[in-house]
């Protein structure tokens, strides 16, 4: 353990959804907090922790746990034996990579670790298809792999504040992302980024680009020029929409014209 404050305030939730105030003391957790067995929900951020006991394992109903802002160097092996873990912040800490074992995290939705050491993507999150949104801002990432469309059920993607000098191409398969922040890399040149289907969001801020990226008329971006974009889409958009209006109405009067009149005359069908 750790050497961190001498105390640290953490907090864990039941299965009834009671907040419990506990005490971390010089890096170390109190021994009852391994007693409670239902536990749902654990928040250890800020504990001054270098390490988490093996008893952690025995917290199989847990959903969500919070291990930001530690001394952790490497990733609890305890922690790799939670079937039920859905929500887990490991930002900013000492974290260079992921074990193997992480694999297992089979029920995990949402994943923070921003703030490591990362110099290359972990290649246990690609066996979590069902992983929605993935946090690696602050890393040093400079490419990502070529099997990244096996996280078939990646919405979000925050890739701020690392190493890119370009459009990681790969990108380009990820026709579900939502949102992909790539704010302050080094990336000088965007490419069409339309065939994004589900994207919504786009940052790309603080890169060395002339102009904002190509998108779809529906995305949202942020970043240098992108707010005048945004407003001549709009402009754009609405005159198209005018136009298409003013295109209706002629329709419908020169469909209005062409029928025929009523003038007492007996129908075809009804004639003799």
């Amino acid at each position: 353990m750790g050497s961190g404050g001498s105390t640290c305030p953490i907090s864990a939730e039941g299965p009834a959804g009671v907040e419990q105030r506990l005490e971390a003391r010089r890096g170390r957790l109190p021994p009852a907090l391994w007693a409670q067995r239902g536990l749902r929900k654990l928040y250890l951020s800020g504990a001054g922790l270098r390490d988490v006991p093996a008893e952690l394992a025995s917290l199989r109903h847990l959903r969500t746990l919070a291990l930001d802002g530690n001394e952790l160097m490497e990733v609890p092996e305890a922690l790799c034996q939670l079937p039920c873990l859905a929500y887990l912040y490991l930002g900013r800490n000492g974290l260079q990579g992921l074990p193997p074992a992480f694999g297992r995290l089979q029920s995990l939705r949402c994943l923070w670790l921003e703030g490591n050491f990362m110099g290359r993507f972990p290649a246990a999150l690609l066996g979590l298809p069902g992983l929605r949104s993935l946090q690696l801002g602050d890393n040093r990432l400079a490419r990502l792999p070529s099997s990244l469309p096996r996280m078939a059920g990646l919405q979000g993607l925050w890739l701020y504040g690392n190493r890119f000098q370009h459009f990681p191409p790969v990108l380009l398969r990820m026709a579900q992302l939502r949102v992909l922040d790539l704010d302050r890399n080094r990336i000088a040149r965007f490419p069409d980024l339309r065939g994004l289907a589900g994207l919504c969001l786009l940052s790309y801020d603080h890169n060395p680009v002339p102009q904002p990226p190509c998108v779809a008329d529906t995305v949202r971006l942020v970043g240098s020029g992108a707010v005048e974009y945004m407003e001549e889409r709009e402009e754009r958009l609405r005159d198209q929409q005018h136009l298409e209006e003013e295109e209706e109405e002629e329709e419908e009067e020169e469909g209005a014209g062409r029928m025929p009149r009523n003038d007492g005359s007996p129908l075809l069908e009804d004639a003799p």
